[in-house]
């Protein structure tokens, strides 16, 4: 039970210095810009401009059952939120450990929240994008009580990209190639992920590929909630379940192993 347990309370009991810490590093990463935390709202609105641009006007994509073109191009967005959210923690998170050796020899700090810390602030991107689709569907009159889940599934992802974090932050710290090869996956999780096409529109090969892809958990399921307008199909769901527990007691345990020696080593 104290497996299952302890990382629920490491995170509640360090609560509030997260928070601070959280909200100090998001300050500290637009010091100096010119725009400031107007990249949050411009970051995710220019990429989908490009997806949006490439399929709807280039590809000339609209999949069956979609009404019009910002119809799919909502699609294309709720996938771009929690990749994008994904991807900025996992590479936020992956040299967080090697990159703050002052921190992590600090005795009041718990080496385990650095890269918590680094998982939060990479979500502010998803936090905002999914605030701007939020308002979007609701002027498009496709609001529907389903979106009141959208935390439940933003819970599992966060606790799959935290746990996962866990493990390659503490790797890297060894093997600092690791971050540019996470770099590259990402970039070919982005092409694997069903972002331009609805989730269950895949077939054969596709199909099999994109269920060993994590991200298709957590897409099908922001799809479902948000665009489709109604719960997410089981295996979505309850895949994300398992990816998300899994990874977040796995990934604490096996950041508890590696911290006895990180320490020497950063």
């Amino acid at each position: 039970m104290n497996f299952v347990l302890a990382p629920f309370r490491l995170l509640w009991q360090h609560r509030r210095l997260l928070h601070s810490t959280t909200r100090n590093e998001l300050k500290g990463r637009f010091a100096g810009s010119v725009f400031g935390v107007v990249w949050l709202l411009g970051y995710p609105m220019l990429l989908l401009a490009a997806y949006a641009s490439m399929f709807v006007f280039v590809f000339k994509a609209q999949p069956a059952g979609f009404a019009s073109s910002f119809d799919y191009v909502l699609l294309i967005f709720c996938g771009l939120i929690p990749f994008l959210g994904f991807a900025e923690s996992l590479g936020s998170g992956t040299p967080s450990i090697a990159a703050n050796a002052s921190l992590i020899k600090n005795t009041l700090f718990p080496i385990e929240l650095v890269p918590v810390r680094a998982v939060l602030v990479g979500q502010a991107v998803q936090v905002v994008g999914s605030g701007i689709l939020l308002v979007a569907i609701t002027a498009n009159g496709m609001l529907t009580p389903w979106v009141l889940l959208l935390p439940v599934v933003w819970g599992l992802q966060l606790m799959f990209t935290l746990g996962l974090v866990w493990i390659v932050s503490s790797v890297n710290v060894y093997m600092r190639d690791l971050q540019q090869i996470v770099s590259v996956l990402v970039l070919f999780l982005m092409m694997a992920s069903p972002i331009a096409v609805p989730a269950y529109d895949l077939s054969g090969s596709l199909a099999a590929i994109s269920y060993c892809n994590p991200l298709w958990y957590v897409i099908a399921c922001y799809q479902d909630l948000v665009v489709h307008g109604r719960a997410p199909i089981a295996s979505a769901f309850g895949g994300l379940a398992v990816l998300g527990f899994g990874s977040f007691l796995i990934g604490h345990w096996f950041f508890g192993r590696m911290k006895r020696v990180l320490v020497d080593n950063v």
